[in-house]
């Protein structure tokens, strides 16, 4: 679905099934931010072409953090030629030590995933667009979110979505820090929020709206 220019959201929402959103920069960024779980990649594939956009426009994948429902499809894009797998440096440590324990948690085979680019906290550049990661700890230690100022649009991640925060009881989750990676991002001047589950929030007062929901109405309960 077409959010705006060079802007597409694919949400999940098949509620008897687990995945992730994903969403795609067009122009000359080509980046997927998360590619979801490997069973229901082709799914996305078939959506984006949809969108008259083909897997081999996709030049960046970018992964908000190692969970398998958001990571795992990462797998059938590593080793493509030009394609650069990218996660954030603190996400990636995690995963190599006790982060990959998730997949057995759900009976899946955690995936050997060269990580070509590891992404720090500060201002990076994907094509000719400039962009803000965000490091934002709490539902997992190496969480990312990206901001996109010239769109004001906000990936989130597993951070907080409409009206809810990601969970902190997996490993590496930490209440206290993603109560502070919240704070951090309210502070963003975003029209677009655009998060790893659930639907999309449009317009600066609905976004500021949510912030403040879950500030005043959920964050004293975690």
């Amino acid at each position: 679905m077409k959010v705006t220019k060079d802007l597409y959201a694919y949400e999940w929402k098949n509620p008897f099934e687990n995945n992730c959103n994903s969403y795609y920069i067009g122009g000359s960024t080509g980046a997927l931010i998360d590619p979801g779980l490997s069973c229901f990649f082709p799914d996305l594939l078939a959506r984006m072409e949809e969108d008259g956009i083909a897997q081999e426009d996709i030049r960046i994948v970018i992964n908000t953090h190692s969970h398998p429902d958001h990571f795992e499809a990462s797998e059938l894009l590593n080793g493509k030629d030009n394609v650069l797998v990218c996660m954030l440096k603190e996400e990636v440590e995690f995963y190599n030590s006790t982060g990959k324990n998730m997949y057995d948690m759900f009976g899946l085979r955690a995936p050997e995933i060269t990580i070509d680019m590891q992404l720090k906290e500060g201002p990076v550049t994907f094509g000719s667009e400039n962009f803000e990661v965000v490091h934002v700890p709490g539902h997992s230690p190496g969480s990312l979110a990206l901001y996109w100022p010239v769109k004001k649009a906000l990936f989130s991640g597993d951070v907080l979505f409409f009206q809810n925060v990601g969970r902190t009881d997996f490993p590496g989750g930490d209440s206290r820090l993603l109560k502070e990676s919240i704070t951090r991002l309210s502070h963003y001047d975003a029209e677009y929020l655009l998060p790893g589950h659930m639907e999309l929030i449009t317009g600066s007062n609905n976004v500021q709206r949510n912030f403040s929901l879950i500030m005043d109405h959920v964050l004293a309960y975690l």
